[in-house]
């Protein structure tokens, strides 16, 4: 192993672990406040009307598909009975439908961020860089998984990439593993990584912000205002407006 190898295929995805665990710890523990969307819908609901619902279902199926890819051995779905040929058909199909929603839906919330006044004037440069690693790493996946099919020559990175993902969980990173992916899932690997470390310092934190209370909450009492209906006489001087 190279100290280039190490350095990509070893101690980016440490440190990048490491910074993801910390930083959402440091970010709740001192910045509990700032632990939000920031959401600009008073500022206009039209477009984000269209665009919020296909870019977050979108890339709730991208997450999905990514959870199931890399960690289910290829041997598991295999022993039950779903060939190679039926998952990668499947795969490709949906993540391709996924990840196409999901950029577009990126693309409609970018253009309203941008054209809409208020919205633009709310947008940090901090917005600005969680959206180009954001974008960036869903259209190297997207690209490389597309290019590969339009070519005839897809990659089957269950037999790659994704035992090196495991491996590194297992602290025994296998380099050569990543190694023999194509370039295009070796770019979006390191891109993936470094959106991750910057995850817990932009509002990629509400992913984590699940309204519980709601369920347990007692119910909001509203009382009417209607003097008929209670025991305080009406004000004298005033009539009432049936």
């Amino acid at each position: 192993m190279t100290i280039v190898d190490a350095l990509l295929w070893v101690a980016v995805p440490y440190v990048s672990i490491a910074i993801f665990i910390a930083g959402h710890f440091w970010r709740y523990r001192y910045d509990k406040f700032g632990w939000t969307t920031r959401s600009s819908q008073l500022y206009e609901s039209r477009l984000l009307r269209l665009g919020s619902p296909l870019f977050h279902f979108g890339i709730l199926v991208v997450a999905l598909g990514h959870i199931g890819g890399l960690l289910i051995p290829k041997s598991w779905t295999g022993a039950i009975g779903i060939s190679e040929t039926a998952y990668h058909i499947g795969a490709v199909t949906l993540g391709t439908i996924a990840g196409v929603g999901t950029l577009g839906g990126a693309a409609i919330l970018i253009y309203r961020r941008r054209t809409v006044g208020p919205v633009f004037s709310a947008t940090t440069r901090n917005d600005k860089i969680m959206y180009v690693l954001l974008i960036g790493t869903i259209a190297l996946g997207l690209g490389t998984t597309v290019l590969g099919n339009l070519t005839g020559h897809p990659h089957d990175y269950r037999e790659t990439v994704a035992p090196w993902f495991r491996s590194i969980f297992y602290f025994q990173p296998d380099s050569a593993l990543i190694k023999a992916a194509p370039w295009g899932f070796q770019a979006h690997v390191l891109a993936a990584w470094v959106l991750f470390a910057f995850w817990p310092f932009s509002r990629l934190v509400h992913v984590f912000s699940m309204p519980l209370g709601y369920l347990t909450r007692p119910y909001i009492v509203y009382r009417t205002r209607d003097t008929r209906l209670g025991a305080r006489a009406p004000r004298r001087g005033w009539e009432q407006v049936p």
